[in-house]
């Protein structure tokens, strides 16, 4: 009888040590093709972790996620963004959390207004929450550190993609913005803007401008000569999406008289040079495209009337009035107010 018992306790011994071993190394926690991801807050506990990884239906008991846990050494929570890929065994899922190996945001900047905006998109994709990033970016005190102040924190913010960590403070997610701006002005660049007599800053403010003006690549360069000629005889840059800054009404068609008298260091109508700061994230392409401005001797210029995108660009006020009419006279056509 015991030689019949001790086979049967021997094979039972060895499904249960098979299935312990399919269970730890090869029973895959997700089946889904993309990927998901979990999130551990800062502070979260063993106890928070297991629990979302259960709302998450990556297990459905804490038993053998203790048990892997235990086997791993996994008792010190890493908070992050945790990519679980299909395939992925419950042991490669302890293994990843226990070494922190949190999959980054590609965090993607295009065109940002203001740094509200900002702030909201940082709050969507990070741990820290958008109160957190505009009470940053509004703090002169934290700003002074990197030279800029709350006019001038936007051209620190180079449209790219960055890759950063989920739970990153809004503190460091600046400070990386402020990395590849800092790797963006190279020499050559310093050295084109000294040129045109402009700080870096300025640079980005004028090819703010520029970007809210077109999405014409060929007419960037035209316009930049438009309003460093301006600057240069000491004309104001009556340029109109300043005044929608100011105004924070960005779907403004058409700009009349009560607009041009708004009390603003952003309303160039009435004060001259620069605005104080961007009134968008700049494309790089737009900032070179002001670092090599070509000589020109264009004052003024004004939208096409055939509605082509380009812009008209005229050296005297009287031919920019005869391409401004027409477009005015198309604008009433199409009846856009």
């Amino acid at each position: 009888m015991k030689k019949k018992i001790i086979p049967a306790v021997a094979g039972l011994l060895i499904l249960i040590a098979a299935f312990t071993a399919w269970k730890f190394f090869v029973s895959g926690v997700s089946t889904e093709k993309e990927g998901k991801y979990v999130y551990i807050k800062t502070g979260a506990s063993f106890h928070d972790v297991q629990s979302e990884l259960i709302k998450n239906n990556f297990i459905r008991n804490s038993v053998w996620f203790r048990m892997v846990s235990n086997i791993a050494g996994y008792n010190k929570v890493k908070p992050g963004r945790y990519k679980i890929t299909k395939g992925m065994s419950l042991m490669d899922l302890v293994r990843m959390l226990k070494n922190g190996k949190q999959a980054p945001v590609n965090f993607v900047v295009t065109k940002i207004r203001t740094r509200e905006i900002l702030a909201g998109k940082i709050g969507a994709a990070f741990e820290c929450d958008s109160l957190q990033m505009i009470n940053f970016l509004n703090n002169p005190d934290s700003l002074s550190a990197y030279s800029l102040d709350t006019n001038t924190v936007m051209a620190a913010v180079i449209p790219l993609t960055y890759e950063i960590k989920w739970n990153t403070t809004a503190e460091k997610i600046f400070h990386q913005f402020y990395s590849a701006y800092k790797n963006f002005w190279t020499d050559e660049r310093k050295q084109k803007a000294e040129r045109l007599h402009l700080s870096p800053s300025e640079v980005s403010t004028l090819a703010s401008i520029i970007d809210e003006e077109t999405n014409a690549a060929s007419d960037r360069p035209n316009i930049a000569s438009v309003y460093l000629n301006r600057i240069a005889r000491g004309m104001p840059l009556q340029a109109d999406p300043t005044l929608k800054f100011a105004l924070k009404n960005f779907g403004l068609k058409r700009i009349y008289n009560e607009h041009t008298s708004i009390q603003s260091p952003y309303n160039t109508y009435i004060n001259k040079g620069l605005p104080p700061g961007p009134i968008c994230t700049p494309q790089v392409e737009t900032i070179d495209a002001v670092l090599d401005t070509p000589k020109t001797d264009y004052l003024y210029f004004v939208a096409n009337s055939d509605f082509s995108g380009t812009h008209i660009f005229t050296t005297n006020y009287e031919d920019h009035m005869k391409y401004a009419r027409l477009y005015q006279q198309e604008l009433d056509k199409r009846n856009i107010r």
